[in-house]
C-alpha cells in the first residue's frame, strides 16, 4: 500500500472534533447523563480529548471508559483467542441509565460498532448509546450510521485509512493508502 493523500492534518482533526463536542453538546441539551465510551485502540484517545472539549465548553467533565470489544468480533475465530489477553475494558462506573456515545477513529462496515454495543451491555443498561467517529468511509454491511462524524471520506474497499493520533503513533493526522 502506498500513501494516496493525507486526508486531515493535525489542525483539522482538531478541528473536527470541536465540532463533534458542540454537536453531542447540542444534540443532547447539555453534558448531563453523558458517558464516553473509547473503542480500543485509538477511539480512546479520541473520546478523551472529546471529554477535554466538552469540559472546556460546558465545564462539565465527562467519564470516559474504554471499551475493548475483541471478544465481541464476530470475524475471529473464539479457539484462537485467551480471554485474558483481551479482557481489557476498563469502564469504572455504571453506565445504566446514562446516554453513552462510542467513539472509534473510522467507521467501515459497522461490525465493530455492532461488537462494542455487545460489549457495552456488561456494564449497564444505557439509556440510549450513540456513535461518534472520525471518519466514516463507507462500505457498510450492517445497518449503523454514526450520529457524529468529523469526515466522511468516500474509499474504494482496497484502500484503506490510517487515522494516527499523538498518544499513540506520536504523530496526529489520517492518511488514506492504496494500491498504485
Amino acid at each position: 500500500m502506498i500513501l494516496k493523500a493525507e486526508i486531515m492534518t493535525a489542525d483539522d482533526m482538531r478541528r473536527a472534533l470541536k465540532r463533534m463536542s458542540h454537536q453531542i453538546l447540542e444534540h443532547n441539551q447539555g453534558a448531563d447523563n453523558l458517558v464516553l465510551l473509547g473503542i480500543k485502540r485509538r477511539g480512546v484517545p479520541l473520546a478523551n480529548t472529546l471529554a477535554a472539549n466538552i469540559l472546556a465548553i460546558e465545564g462539565v467533565e465527562i467519564p470516559v471508559g474504554e471499551l475493548d470489544i475483541t471478544l465481541h468480533r464476530d470475524d475471529l475465530d473464539r479457539q484462537s483467542i485467551n480471554p485474558e489477553a483481551h479482557s481489557s475494558s476498563h469502564v469504572p462506573f455504571d453506565i445504566t441509565g446514562k446516554t453513552v456515545i462510542l467513539v472509534d477513529d473510522v467507521m467501515y462496515t459497522g461490525r465493530t460498532v455492532r461488537a462494542a454495543i455487545d460489549a457495552t451491555s456488561g456494564f449497564g443498561r444505557a439509556a440510549c448509546i450513540q456513535l461518534a467517529v472520525l471518519v466514516d468511509r463507507g462500505h457498510r454491511e450492517l445497518p449503523i450510521r454514526a450520529e457524529y462524524v468529523g469526515k466522511n471520506v468516500p474509499t474504494s474497499r482496497s484502500e484503506r485509512i490510517a487515522v494516527q493520533v499523538e498518544e499513540i503513533d506520536g504523530i496526529q493526522c489520517v492518511n488514506l493508502y492504496g494500491e498504485n
